[in-house]
């Protein structure tokens, strides 16, 4: 027999090596709310609640998971953005605060505007910008592309699940050129590419390097300006006259990342920090 509370007291046993006391509330109570149905105020009241076989093994099988460092998100299965929940598994990254600043960014820049918009998103993962875009803007035309069938199948569900009509289409973006009609132009494009390099990884958190998929994190050291490169060319052709291209990027490189859009020719362009400081967003547009 096993009460809610001793399911508890063992996490704490269990996960301290992992996380401190605030983290591990965290994750038994997102836990409790996936697997119960039950709020914060809810434990309080049903702590001494005797729980089933099942339910009990959904823990167990949940702590072990977390002991091995797995993250929170892959374990219930969703992960939050802009207020939403969004189906995550092993094929795409986990959505970061970040990227929601992205995100709301766009949307404010682009309130407001007429017309049909047409709006791009470049290494789309679980849809989560795509998808959050189209909600806000309606009449747009929205599209995703990444070169993962695993994770555009993640993408359409949770497009599925909003009713969002958002075109996903499987590609490589390094081959842009030879998969994009001429005719075929944007007012948005923005992306949040791999731009981790390998000498960044001992700094990285085992249950980031060990889980979340390499080939949406990691861009060789070599060419850690690949995909901005690519992209921002990309977008030379693709942009209409007047639109903007938004990236994510790593806070090592916005320098560099700016320098090389102003060399491409785009205008008035700008290094935004996130709300931790770090340069995070750099924003750009292409004029006629």
């Amino acid at each position: 027999m096993a009460l809610l509370k001793d399911i508890k007291d063992n996490f704490y046993i269990n996960l301290s090596a992992h996380y401190d006391k605030g983290e591990i509330d965290h994750i038994f109570f997102a836990l409790t709310e996936a697997y119960l149905g039950y709020s914060k105020i809810d434990y309080l009241n049903k702590q001494n609640e005797v729980l089933e076989e099942n339910i009990q093994q959904q823990f167990h099988e949940a702590l072990q998971r977390l002991e091995r460092d797995e993250p929170l998100q892959y374990v219930v299965g969703k992960a939050w953005f802009l207020g939403r929940p969004y189906e995550v598994n092993k094929s795409v990254l986990i959505p970061r605060p970040e990227t929601e600043e992205l995100v709301d960014l766009i949307i404010r820049d682009t309130k407001g505007q007429s017309g049909s918009l047409r709006m791009i998103d470049i290494g789309t993962g679980s849809g989560c910008i795509p998808i959050s875009l189209k909600l806000q803007f309606p009449e747009a035309v929205v599209s995703g592309v990444d070169i993962s069938r695993e994770a555009l199948e993640v993408a359409k569900k949770n497009a599925y699940r909003y009713e969002a009509a958002v075109n996903f289409m499987l590609m490589d973006i390094l081959e842009w050129d030879s998969v994009f009609m001429n005719e075929q132009c944007y007012d948005v494009i923005v992306s949040n590419p791999p731009y981790i390099t390998p000498d960044e990884k001992v700094a990285m958190h085992p249950n980031v390097l060990q889980y979340e998929p390499h080939m949406a994190l990691f861009v060789e050291g070599q060419a850690p300006l690949l995909f901005y490169e690519t992209i921002a060319s990309f977008g030379l052709s693709h942009l209409r006259a007047g639109g903007k291209l938004y990236f994510e990027i790593n806070k090592n490189y916005g320098t560099q990342v700016c320098d090389l859009l102003r060399k491409k020719g785009y205008k008035h362009v700008e290094l935004i920090q996130d709300m931790q400081g770090a340069d995070r967003i750099v924003r750009a547009l292409l004029e006629a």
